[in-house]
């Protein structure tokens, strides 16, 4: 086996750990046993350079901007197949064929059904409630509706469990959308499949016969798919480290929807169709590139740069390609689209931007195509919340599956004061 040394030179000792291979991407220094052996923790604040697990679900080349699901491009699934493809092949780890396909829609179809008392739930909050807050509300309900017989460690159950959340989450998300603005809750109808259906939920009122057009549903099936599922980043740890708990699935995935609302995460659409909207004209982005550029300035440039991507967001050339042909199809907001194609291309072409690898990422583009097919911003974290969930019910099975796995519990470097008397 591979080895690594530490030296600590206080001392001239040396400790040798285990060097761990992935199957893709850079090795990993197996440190459980560093406190142990040396009496010293690592210091990782953000866990920028920590692996909190194993997993065989999404693998990113940030330095390359590459994505894949189970092995799969991010760009030939986004092109060639179906959410409900993707999320059949992140639950299953492999492309339904036709019959497995037929199946999981016609599964998902008849789940898509909530329990009568939750419109009541929705009924208690708030006019002008934030979705999300409803959401994560309503997500944590579900446990008290489906709690009996669930036996987490059986993986057929587990398996009912993630087609119930994934059917359930659009119409959960849809009511949040109504509740707002008071109007009339709309149930699925079963003759829709998945993406339409969400459509068909936010927009119809009873007795209509709303038609959809194909270009909205390719627009946000696609949207979907790439937010599927995303590595370990904050909501999908925070997914993990409640369900290493043992709390109820449930639990866990209301706590990621809460982890994704902030807007450094999930959020961050809204906020940068917020910022097009407070530039306000084409004429205006000179003054706000200079102030992105001023040290001295707190003004941020939203929708630029990622955390693990060095590159351009694979997630972002997709819908780049896809906003540029279906902007006049869908009715992009002119004088939006303007100001961010002129911010996109000094960004593109300005040594400031270029050296510190701030590209375009998802937001930056996901954000119009929303704003183009009518859905408030305020709703714009809960479509990430409705392409996210079978990311996140697929790592709460793998973590549950995981004889390695143990409570989340990182340690700390104390900077407090010590013995202090009374």
């Amino acid at each position: 086996m591979d080895t690594v040394t530490l030296t600590d030179n206080r001392t001239n000792t040396s400790y040798t750990f285990s060097i761990l291979h992935p199957t893709i991407g850079p090795d990993v220094i197996d440190v459980r046993t560093l406190y142990n052996d040396t009496g010293m923790f690592t210091y990782d604040p953000g866990f920028t350079s920590t692996a909190s697990c194993s997993s065989s679900i999404t693998y990113i080349d940030g330095e390359k901007g590459e994505l894949s699901y189970r092995g799969y491009d991010i760009s030939d699934l986004a092109l060639k197949k179906s959410y409900l493809d993707v999320a059949y092949l992140i639950l299953n780890a492999h492309l339904p064929n036709e019959k497995e396909r037929a199946e999981f829609d016609i599964e998902l179809r008849k789940r898509s059904f909530v329990h009568e008392g939750l419109k009541r739930l929705f009924d208690a909050f708030p006019d002008k409630a934030h979705p999300m807050a409803m959401m994560s509300s309503a997500v944590s309900a579900l446990s008290t509706f489906y709690f009996e017989h669930l036996n987490v460690d059986d993986d057929e159950e587990a398996q009912v469990m993630a087609r119930r959340i994934i059917a359930k989450i659009p119409t959960l998300a849809a009511f949040t959308h109504r509740r707002m603005f008071g109007i009339p809750y709309i149930y699925p109808d079963i003759e829709r499949p998945f993406t339409e259906n969400f459509l068909y939920m936010m927009r119809a009122y009873p007795g209509e016969n709303l038609e959809i057009r194909d270009v909205e549903i390719k627009a946000l099936d696609t949207i979907f798919t790439l937010h599927a599922d995303h590595e370990q980043n904050a909501s999908t740890s925070t997914v993990r480290a409640v369900a290493s708990t043992g709390a109820h699935p449930y639990a866990a995935l209301s706590a990621g929807i809460n982890a994704l609302w902030g807007r450094a995460h999930g959020g961050a659409n809204e906020s940068v169709i917020a910022q097009l909207e407070f530039i306000g004209n084409v004429d205006n982005v000179d003054e706000f590139i200079a102030r992105a550029k001023d040290p001295n300035d707190d003004f941020k440039l939203m929708g630029f740069g990622h955390r693990v991507y060095k590159n351009f967001d694979p997630r972002a050339r997709i819908l780049k390609h896809l906003l540029d042909q279906l902007k006049d199809e869908l009715g992009v907001n002119n004088e939006l689209l303007k100001i961010a194609e002129k911010i996109e291309n000094i960004a593109l072409n300005d040594e400031y931007f270029i050296q510190r690898r701030l590209y375009p990422n998802i937001d930056f583009y996901s954000g119009l195509i929303l704003t183009a097919l009518k859905i408030p911003k305020s709703m714009f974290t809960i479509i990430f919340v409705i392409g996210r969930s079978v990311g996140w019910v697929a790592q709460w099975i793998e973590l549950k599956n995981d004889r390695e796995m143990k409570i989340a519990r990182p340690r700390q470097r104390y900077i407090g004061e010590v013995k202090k008397g009374l």
